[in-house]
Formats: structure tokens, C-alpha cells, sequence
């Protein structure tokens, strides 16, 4: 899912060294019984994140070079669209990464065009037995598991105590609706006379609209893959952004000259609203002392408009010239002790057991774990699996909302150009 900011350009690390062989899963590969343990060797890894992501990273491959010496981890990354336009080019040249942080909303895309490896096919250096069946799903196609997911969010609202503090404002209720957030906001506005804004924008999310349709029972998508929703109903909630539009929250020119960081990682807005899993990046990014985290406004009262998101997962190239190691990395990444004790929570609450082992919850990490407990009777069931190009669906999205805030499209023209968009993308 993208990320609320552009985040920072492309940075690698490298280090090297020999492999020790630790697969726990259960199937049988091929592959595997020509591979030399002994054999230097190096692969790619690429994923979006920010400098704190970029560190926990670096340390991953610090610890994993510990068990595994022989093999050199060149890392690459950059912010959720720049990713993955070039993945799009990568793919299409047949030269994706060898290892990839990957993403649900691209599981169609990437592995219906044989793009993605058949995790079966190495799983004897992956142990898929510390996920339960409804995680494993979210990286699988029919029978096929291509990627496997490093953790499961819940959408939040964060809020900046140490703002809120010196704005003499409370922090908003619980699951509030939306015309009552909207005052919220307002009030903080003006309690700053402008230095600082309510919020931002919410209108410019995808998964804000998905929470309303939730809400009334729907969906962004069919089961058949078609659009859950009608031009006037995304008309009707991009117009009820018109008033949050209006100096509530940040401007949008503000935010592009803010950028890479958002207006709440840069300190200019007192809230936003991402999944629960950016609490440890916004905690580094805005240097507060404290920030909340608190259910988000709610179109009805009582509906399970939440799910667990589990989009963030890790994928391995299909033309991979070294199918082990990339398993053997991959998880690392996913299920190993140390990786829960270097990322916490901030790859998402641990997904896997082995990796949950290693988490220690406390302070930020315990904050998301208390947060997805405390909402566990606002969850309802998973939407159905992302369609083919839903990936570029949400980016539109978020880039005609960003156009509605700069005043360079009109919302008629907007909803005009997302449903042709849609129309290509899903073949209508």
C-alpha cells in the first residue's frame, strides 16, 4: 500500500560472506539438491521505506551475514510509487530483483504473469508452518504461494501529543464520524492560527473510501473482479472533502514542498491516518516525544469497516539465478527472531510465530499491539483479493486527490478520469 510520504531516494548496502543451510519447511525442491552451500554468492533486495526502514535493513543483513556469511545482500530502496514503476520496467525486461518486498495489491499482476516464484519449489529453506492458513492466503493465488507476508496492519488515526499539547487541544475521540473529525480538525487549525493544521486530506486515500463502503456492507471490489462502487459515490465522497479542503487541513502546495516527509512527519499537521504499522516512521520522522494512536472515524456507527492488512509481504523473482539463497533470505526476513527484534512492529504485528518470538513489545511496539487489540470488535473479514492493476488504481487515486487539492482538476473531471482508468485496467 503507499506509503503517506515520498519517502527518500535509493540508498544500497552491501555485505558479504558462507552459508549455512537452516531450511525448516516441508515441501521438496528440486533446486535445492544442486545447490552448494559453500558457493559465494550475491542477490538483490529491494524494497520501499524511508531511512528508518533503510536501518532496520541494514542491521537484518548485519545479523543474517552472521548465519549466513556467504552471501552478499546488495539493498536498494525508495518510496511506494517510484518502486513501483520500476519494478513494472524490471518486469517487463525480465530483471526484477532477486528478492523484493512486495505488495498484495500486485499479487495478480506479478504472479499471473509468471513473474513471481513458486514458493513450493524452495520451500525446503522456508518454514511456512509458523503462519496460519488466513495470512498464508493473502500471498497466494488458486494453490500457488508466491509471497509470504512480513506482518498485518490495521488502518489507525495518529495524533501528535506534543502538538496537541502546545495547541491546548484535546485528541480527538474514538471512532468518531466523519463530520465530528472534520470539527476536530478545525479546532486545531485555529487554535494555531494556521502553524499547525488539524490533518490532511483524507479524501486523497483509497482506504479511506474503502472504510465507508465497508461501513454499508461493500467493497472497493466484486468477487468477479468488477468495481464495488458507482461514479456518484466516489463524486459524493470526494465532494466531502470540499470543506477540509478549505484551510482546514495542510494544503496540498505545502505538503509538495514538504516532500519527501508528509506534513505529519515534517510537524505541520497535528494527525493522519496510515496503517498502524508507520507508528515507529512517524515517530522517527517528526521527533515527538509521544504520538497516539486511535481508532479512525467511522462512517456507522458499530460496523466492522477494519480489516487485517496484510499487504506487506516479500516475493522472489522467478528468474532468479540463485533460488536458495533468495529463500533463504527471504525467511529470514519473515520469520526469523532477529528480524522481529530489529523491525518490532514496523513491518506490520509479526505474521509469523518464529518472528513474534523475537518481538519484544514494549514501547512502540506495544503501542500498535495494544492498538489492534483494542479495536479487534471494529474488525470484519478481509476484502476480497486485489484485482489485477490495483496497484495503479490506488496510485490514480491518490494522485487525483493530490490534483482535486492543488486545484488542477476539477472532482467531475476526477471521477471522469479514474473510471477510464478503471475501465482499461479491469478490461470493461
Amino acid at each position: 500500500m503507499p506509503t503517506p510520504r515520498r519517502l527518500l531516494t535509493a540508498t544500497a548496502l552491501a555485505t558479504g560472506a558462507a552459508l549455512v543451510l537452516a531450511g525448516c519447511g516441508s515441501g521438496d525442491s528440486g533446486a535445492s539438491e544442486e545447490y552448494d552451500p559453500d558457493e559465494k554468492v550475491s542477490i538483490d533486495y529491494a524494497f520501499w521505506g524511508n531511512d528508518d526502514r533503510a536501518t532496520r535493513y541494514n542491521d537484518l543483513i548485519e545479523a543474517f551475514n552472521e548465519e549466513h556469511p556467504n552471501i552478499t545482500v546488495n539493498v536498494s530502496f525508495t518510496d511506494f510509487p517510484s518502486f513501483w514503476e520500476k519494478r513494472q520496467t524490471e518486469a517487463a525486461g525480465g530483471g526484477l530483483p532477486d528478492v523484493f518486498q512486495f505488495s498484495d495489491s500486485y499479487l495478480r499482476q506479478y504472479g499471473e504473469s509468471g513473474n513471481l516464484l513458486d514458493l513450493a519449489e524452495v520451500s525446503d529453506h522456508i518454514d511456512m508452518s509458523t503462519f496460519d492458513d488466513a495470512l498464508l492466503g493473502t500471498g497466494s493465488l488458486g494453490d500457488v504461494q508466491y509471497s509470504l507476508p512480513t506482518g498485518y496492519s490495521l488502518w489507525a488515526n495518529f495524533v501528535n501529543d506534543d502538538l496537541l499539547a502546545t495547541a491546548g487541544v484535546e485528541a480527538p475521540e474514538e471512532g468518531t464520524s466523519f463530520e465530528e473529525f472534520d470539527e476536530w480538525m478545525a479546532s486545531v487549525t485555529d487554535a494555531t492560527g494556521g502553524a499547525v493544521y488539524g490533518g490532511t486530506d483524507y479524501t486523497q486515500r483509497i482506504q479511506l473510501f474503502e472504510l465507508q463502503l465497508r461501513a454499508d456492507g461493500g467493497n472497493l471490489f466484486t468477487e468477479d473482479g468488477e468495481l464495488g462502487f458507482t461514479e456518484d459515490d466516489l463524486r459524493e465522497f470526494w465532494e466531502s472533502g470540499d470543506t477540509i479542503r478549505d484551510g482546514v487541513t495542510v494544503p496540498q502546495q505545502t505538503l509538495e514542498e514538504l516532500s519527501p516527509k508528509s506534513g505529519f512527519g515534517a510537524g505541520m499537521t497535528a494527525s493522519e491516518m496510515s496503517w498502524s504499522n508507520f507508528l515507529g516512521g512517524y515517530l522517527a520522522d517528526s521527533g515527538a516525544s509521544s504520538i497516539s494512536m486511535i481508532a479512525p472515524p467511522t462512517a456507522k456507527e458499530g460496523s466492522k469497516d477494519l480489516y487485517r492488512q496484510a499487504g506487506l509481504q516479500v516475493a522472489i523473482a522467478e528468474n532468479t539465478e540463485h533460488p536458495e539463497a533468495a529463500a533463504i533470505f527471504l525467511d529470514f526476513v519473515v520469520n526469523s527472531e532477529a528480524a522481529g527484534e530489529i523491525f518490532g512492529t514496523t513491518l506490520g504485528f509479526p505474521a509469523s510465530s518464529s518472528k513474534l518470538e523475537g518481538t519484544t513489545l514494549e514501547g512502540a511496539d506495544k503501542q500498535v499491539a495494544d492498538y489492534i487489540e483494542a479495536s479487534a470488535d471494529r474488525i470484519g473479514d478481509a476484502p476480497p483479493v486485489p484485482v489485477v492493476g490495483f496497484g495503479s488504481l490506488e496510485q490514480t487515486f491518490w494522485d487525483l486527490g493530490k490534483s482535486i487539492g492543488l486545484g488542477a482538476v476539477s472532482i467531475d473531471d476526477a471521477v471522469t478520469q479514474f473510471f477510464a482508468e478503471a475501465d482499461v485496467i479491469l478490461g470493461s
